[in-house]
């Protein structure tokens, strides 16, 4: 049988298992897992380091026999690396056992499923496997794309049904998602959650929906970079280099989907994309569809979006030349999520003066000695302006980051697009320069990402807490897309979506109801504050008067 394949990067191993809750699994109680693949070996050797007694089955004949020599192998490199003593490794490798059949699984306290993601096909392992396990058996799912409670609606007790959905590699992963079906009982889920935090891992509680947590709100991700693609504003390596460079994610879209596998990505997508009714904000890309049609899988192929192997080259993103500076520069108004880069340039020999022609409460803008302006992405074209612009794309940190991206205007000349290059030279950045697109590449991807959070987090896909900590340890983003939100001012995300969904009036750019409420909530709460200022003003002002 073949392990399911989580649509997701590597990152940081978890420590030692913890002592178990109450309501975790007793570690003298076996834990079976179906499907020998990467993924089952990897659930199984989880559940063994933590101290159960593990059974692995296959229904290919000799593949339980060989994970189980495989397991014993990774057991010896853990020793040879320190991270486990022999004694302890021996231990380990005698709780180890493959089942010949699938009623050698009968006194199993919990059975995880790692199989093919075929809803048939694990329909009808679950139906065998509740004519043999005991009722107080936990049974699991390793799914990430189908439904929880779908692959448990044959079933005589489905209260006992859950979604642990771990990440590839599971020794390494932190993150589990504990999926409740509709019909799984709050005390089934507790004691997933327990145990996998028993485990050492960091669990989540989701709801059932499409993609649960990571693979639903992970979608922009992909989708952003794929798109501006599609549009010719740059090639993959320089779209990756803005999302990494820029944006702090420790992969580009393009790199992390070719070691995830284009298939792998792809088909996950499409399942999203299906299960939500074929909804605008998560179709497919006709450019990844014919990168799997032609083949190009990624590493595992040896060419994706990138060739790989012996002699290839690793791609290049586009960087400006070197470039003179202006010798002074104009800040009008307020840079609000770009003011480090005020202060970066009066680091600078740059001469930095302030103007007054901005408006109070507007974003301001950088403003070249030609009298072009330098804006921050806001979802707009460029081209949009009444003058010559350069939008600026948002950076997870502008004193940190590596690369600015920059894109001009068809108004803008070159000796002004030089003066901005130099301008961020100066203060040491790397330049791309990319087409005028509305949103850019970073801005528009996390603009996104925000706002599919604030809208699971309305619906009760999870709490606030265990979507940030979902995106943070099972993709590896630099900030939870809800922190990340809030950091940025969540106007500046409703507005930055408004403005692409004006420019792009398909529906994929819509903000969220729950972004809507988000920021009229956040109006009205500081309208009241400014009021109840002016109140204490006045009574303050009236108490002086008469005393």
């Amino acid at each position: 049988m073949t392990a399911n394949v989580s649509d997701s990067a590597p990152g940081a191993g978890a420590g030692a298992a913890p002592d178990s809750g109450a309501d975790a699994l007793d570690r003298s109680r076996t834990v079976a897992v179906v499907g020998t693949g990467t993924m089952g070996q990897g659930i199984a050797q989880v559940a063994l380091v933590a101290g159960h007694p593990v059974r692995l089955y296959d229904s290919a004949p000799g593949r339980a026999e060989e994970a189980v020599a495989a397991l014993a192998a990774r057991l010896d490199r853990l020793v040879e690396k320190g991270r486990m003593g022999r004694a302890a490794r021996d231990a380990a490798a005698a709780r180890l056992h493959a089942a010949a059949a699938l009623t050698d699984l009968a006194d199993a306290a919990l059975v995880v499923e790692a199989i093919v993601e075929l809803l048939p096909v694990k329909r009808g392992l679950f139906a065998e496997l509740e004519k043999i396990v005991g009722d107080d058996t936990l049974l699991a799912t390793n799914t990430s794309s189908l439904s929880v409670t779908a692959i448990a609606g044959g079933l005589r007790l489905p209260g006992r049904f859950v979604g642990l959905h771990f990440f590839n590699p599971a020794p390494l992963l932190p993150l589990v998602e504990v999926v409740s079906g509709f019909a799984t009982d709050a005390s089934a889920a507790t004691r997933a959650y327990e145990t996998a935090k028993a485990w050492g891992k960091t669990p989540v509680r989701c709801a059932d929906t499409p993609g649960f947590i990571v693979n639903r709100i992970a979608r922009p991700f992909y989708a952003e970079a794929l798109r501006v693609y599609e549009e010719g504003v740059a090639d993959p390596a320089t779209i990756d280099a803005a999302l990494r460079e820029c944006g702090g994610f420790r992969m580009g879209p393009f790199e992390l989907t070719d070691l995830i596998g284009q298939d792998v990505n792809e088909a996950v997508t499409r399942s999203v994309w299906d299960s939500f009714y074929q909804d605008p904000k998560f179709t497919p890309s006709l450019a990844q569809r014919r990168l799997v049609e032609s083949e190009r899988l990624g590493r595992k192929s040896g060419h994706g979006w990138f060739p790989y192997g012996d002699g290839a080259a690793a791609p290049e993103p586009h960087t400006a030349p070197p470039a003179d500076p202006p010798a002074s520069v104009t800040v009008q108004g307020d840079l609000y999520q770009a003011r480090a880069l005020e202060q970066l340039i009066e680091e600078t020999a740059i001469v930095v003066d302030r103007g007054d022609d901005a408006v109070a409460g507007y974003p301001g803008w950088i403003e070249l000695p030609s009298g072009t302006r330098l804006f921050l992405a806001d979802g707009t074209a460029a081209e949009d302006a009444e003058m010559p612009v350069i939008h600026i794309d948002l950076a997870l940190d502008f004193s940190a980051c590596e690369r600015i991206v920059l894109a001009p205007s068809a108004t803008v000349e070159d000796h002004a697009l030089q003066e901005a290059i130099g301008l961020f030279q100066a203060v040491g950045k790397k330049v791309s320069v990319i087409r005028d697109v509305p949103g850019m590449i970073v801005a528009r991807t996390v603009a996104m990402l925000a706002d599919f959070a604030f809208d699971a987090a309305a619906r009760g896909v999870a709490d606030a807490d265990d979507i940030d900590t979902a995106m943070r340890l099972g993709v590896n983003y630099p900030r939870g897309p809800l922190a990340w939100g809030e950091e940025l001012g969540v106007d500046w995300v409703l507005e930055t979506l408004s403005n692409l969904h004006e420019e792009y009036p398909t529906g994929r750019y819509a903000p969220s109801q729950a972004l809507r409420r988000r920021a009229a909530a956040e109006r009205a709460a500081a309208e009241a504050a400014v009021v109840g200022s002016a109140v204490v003003e006045s009574a303050v002002a009236e108490a002086e008067a008469t005393a």
